[in-house]
């Protein structure tokens, strides 16, 4: 796996970000098992319930493409944060259910940083049926 260019790809997929009334754009680069990148971005809503995240949109967006879950490598999120950026409660319940729990999850800020964490240490105690 190449690291960098799936951080760069996050950083990148922020580009698309929908962020009219937060103005907090966020990027995520899934890889599948095949090498594929599939890109995701916040898109947001006034009534802010319907608002999805980019590490959802990219996952979402795999899966409605016919990627299977578990079927991904790694994850790349990317904001303008001050520390490398986390995802939120709910992208991590999407991350237990859709992707393995030992792949990796590279978080990045737009300074360069990054920390690598996994799934399962995201979300630990995970809900899992």
């Amino acid at each position: 796996m190449d690291k960098e260019k799936l951080m760069n790809k996050a950083i990148e997929a922020m580009d698309s970000a929908y962020a009219p009334y937060s103005n907090f754009r966020v990027g995520a680069a899934l890889l599948s098992d095949d090498d594929v990148i599939h890109m995701g971005c916040n898109v947001e809503n006034a009534a802010y319930g319907p608002t999805n995240c980019a590490e959802r949109t990219a996952m979402f967006r795999a899966i409605a493409d016919g990627y299977k879950p578990k079927s991904f490598k790694a994850i790349a999120v990317a904001g303008d944060t001050e520390d490398p950026i986390s995802p939120c409660g709910v992208c991590r319940q999407v991350l237990v259910e859709l992707c393995s729990e030992q792949m990796p999850v590279i978080l990045v800020n737009l300074k360069g940083e990054h920390f690598e964490t996994t799934v399962s240490e995201l979300l630990p105690g995970a809900f899992k049926l």
